[in-house]
């Protein structure tokens, strides 16, 4: 008799957690299809190249809804060679992509973040929540192109969890670069990332994080920690990724929110 109490209570409380559960489920469903136009194909394209396009990471809209945030990592490197391709972001329209022109307003090289603006129709635009606000052991989410476009280019959702909230200070290239004011400025270039446990590709980069819960975006996918070559990414990851914290987007935003189009 015990242990047919304790079995029908074990089935009572299984089903109460699936039905509490429920919910939850059907709410981050419609939030991944409510998140998905409002993620960016961040490339390059010139119609004489093959491929024509080029992906190099991921973007969001925020603001107006003509801008939209990236890794600075992702854009083109000023010493990198130019072929003439333009900078564009494809925005998704329903099941098709729409290409936009898109120019660098802002670029915040210390912490990886990029402001861009691009022509055309706004979309829907992303919220900001408070990235103070988020404790390590949260639940998230993430959206991008992983792979590079590898898997197609239709925005993939993972969950993760914010596993460290830590300290990152980027160093100088060597040691002679080394100064009171590069001491300094290491100093004032310290400031807090979340690592978390959960697999991104570098075709994550610059794809927004965001609370499961309110679809409020708190962090950008900065970088995917690597054990050895860019290829073992893909066959053997890490499941270790990086990303700073969406309060960062802020000062960019106050700055060209508003501006002419």
């Amino acid at each position: 008799m015990a242990r047919t109490r304790r079995c029908w209570l074990a089935g009572c409380a299984a089903a109460a957690w699936c039905l509490a559960a429920a919910p939850a489920r059907a709410q981050f469903i419609e939030l991944i299809a409510k998140t998905k136009p409002s993620i960016l194909i961040v490339g390059t394209y010139k119609a004489t190249n093959s491929p024509r396009f080029n992906l190099r990471g991921t973007g969001f809209v925020v603001g107006d809804g003509n801008l939209a945030i990236t890794n600075a990592h992702v854009l083109p490197k000023s010493d990198e060679p130019s072929d003439g391709s333009d900078l564009v972001v494809q925005v998704r329209l329903g099941r098709e992509l729409s290409m936009r022109a898109a120019q660098v307003l802002e670029v915040d090289r210390l912490r990886d973040l990029a402001l861009l603006r691009f022509s055309g129709d706004p979309a829907p635009a992303l919220s900001l929540g408070d990235s103070d606000a988020v404790k390590e052991g949260q639940a998230v989410a993430y959206t991008g192109f992983p792979i590079g476009g590898a898997l197609g280019f239709s925005p993939v959702t993972h969950r993760g969890m914010v596993s460290s909230i830590t300290p990152i200070v980027l160093p100088a290239a060597n040691g002679q670069s080394l100064s009171a004011r590069s001491i300094r400025n290491a100093r004032d270039g310290s400031f807090d990332i979340f690592q978390l446990d959960g697999t991104a590709y570098p075709g994550n980069s610059g794809g927004p994080v965001f609370d499961p819960a309110t679809g409020a975006v708190i962090a950008v996918i900065n970088m995917v920690y690597v054990r050895g070559t860019r290829e073992t990414a893909i066959s053997q990851p890490s499941g270790i990724t990086y990303a700073i914290p969406a309060n960062f987007i802020a000062p960019l935003l106050q700055r060209h929110q508003g501006q002419p189009r």
